[in-house]
């Protein structure tokens, strides 16, 4: 499953935003460090499910929606020179090894200083808090390379000796591959064998940008006076109402309203009388969805995957004609998959042994044969025809 990290400095509304879209318990305060140890849910993506395009009943989407599980961590807060102990040190980045992308949660009303202490609204320019968990990684980073950067240097005299695959091989823990690694030599435009210290630190500040691609999403947008937002605007950031969102789902849960996350809107249910406060605080939600185009806690999950990682899904079928597994069921499955994979990809993703006896595909919509070097499109629904079962 892929797995999404939430990090930021404490008390911006990590927490919150968590629980909003996973509906899991979490501690959620007004002071620095509520979260020590990583909280783990599961939140889903949401796409269009190809069953409306095709005309076949389906049970599982909603009304045409599909969501598909990953795997949501929030880690313990950060703040500035973490890396040299302060706050919590480094036991956050820990929590990001297996991280696939991060969304970054700053406080976009101003109400909490660089470490996350309680200010007055508005006071502290969220826009200073953008890029500070980058300058962290890369330092933690450069701190596990630093313990054996002299003893790789007195390796590279060695003719069998490739530096690439030393720090690659230093750095697995993290999800950093071999490609990871050339990548970010060549862009930093520099030779890993006789780098300088300034420059070793740019490449890890590469490194991280490549293997932990991060989207910065500033919430609390509610409490965020017009001037902030207005500044936030200009730059190429996200914005989100992690506790509207919330709100939202724990209504819709309740049967109070209809409403899928998501949605720029939501809709009193049928039948039911709300409260002078629960109209209220409903009203205020929908003033700030009206000017964010919702609560933005599914469209930075979705960024995350589908922008950042630049993921596509695709829905395997035994059936083509009815677009069906073995046992009857209307597109079963949703395969998350790196846009440019192939059908032989596809089938080594159901299975290795379907991988290891793949012939063909066929294109379930167009019911034509494709090729095994064919790159699959979001939505494709896909037949694998295997020598094994």
């Amino acid at each position: 499953m892929m797995t999404i990290a939430i990090a930021g400095k404490p008390n911006c509304g990590k927490s919150t935003f968590f629980s909003a879209a996973t509906l899991a318990h979490a501690e959620i305060a007004n002071y620095p460090f509520t979260t020590i140890d990583a909280n783990h849910g599961v939140a889903y993506l949401r796409t269009a499910c190809p069953c409306q395009e095709l005309g076949v009943p389906c049970t599982m989407c909603s009304d045409g929606v599909r969501f598909i599980a990953v795997e949501l961590i929030d880690v313990a807060g950060l703040v500035p020179e973490a890396h040299e102990g302060k706050g919590l040190g480094n036991q956050f980045l820990d929590h990001l090894r297996e991280a696939d992308a991060i969304i970054h949660i700053i406080d976009g009303s101003g109400s909490t200083d660089e470490e996350g202490n309680p200010v007055d609204p508005g006071s502290h320019d969220p826009q200073k808090d953008i890029g500070f968990i980058e300058r962290e990684m890369a330092m933690w980073i450069y701190g596990i390379l630093a313990k054996n950067w002299a003893k790789m240097q007195r390796s590279t005299q060695q003719k069998t000796f490739n530096i690439l695959d030393a720090v690659a091989e230093n750095l697995a823990g993290l999800k950093i591959t071999h490609e990871h690694v050339r990548d970010a030599e060549r862009e930093a435009g520099i030779d890993l064998k006789i780098c300088s210290t300034d420059e070793l630190i740019a490449f890890c500040a590469i490194l991280v940008r490549m293997s932990k691609p991060m989207v910065v999403v500033a919430n609390k947008v509610d409490q965020a006076s017009p001037d902030l937002l207005r500044g936030l605007k200009e730059t190429d950031i996200s914005f989100a109402t992690a506790a509207g969102e919330l709100a939202l789902r724990k209504a819709a849960e309740g049967g109070f309203i209809t409403y899928l996350p998501g949605d720029p809107i939501f809709a009193v249910a049928d039948g039911i009388t709300l409260s002078g406060a629960q109209k209220n605080g409903l009203d205020a939600i929908a003033r700030v969805m009206e000017t964010i185009g919702g609560t933005g806690v599914q469209q930075a999950i979705n960024g995350a995957v589908f922008d950042l990682l630049d993921m596509i899904v695709v829905y395997p079928v035994e059936d083509e004609n009815k677009f069906c597994d073995g046992q009857g069921r209307v597109l079963p499955d949703a395969f998350l998959m790196k846009r440019g994979s192939t059908p032989h990809d596809m089938a080594y993703q159901v299975h290795s042994d379907i991988g290891d006896g793949f012939l063909y595909a066929v294109d379930a919509k167009t019911k034509m044969r494709i090729k095994e070097t064919h790159e699959l499109k979001n939505g494709d629904v896909i037949k694998i025809v295997s020598t094994k079962k």
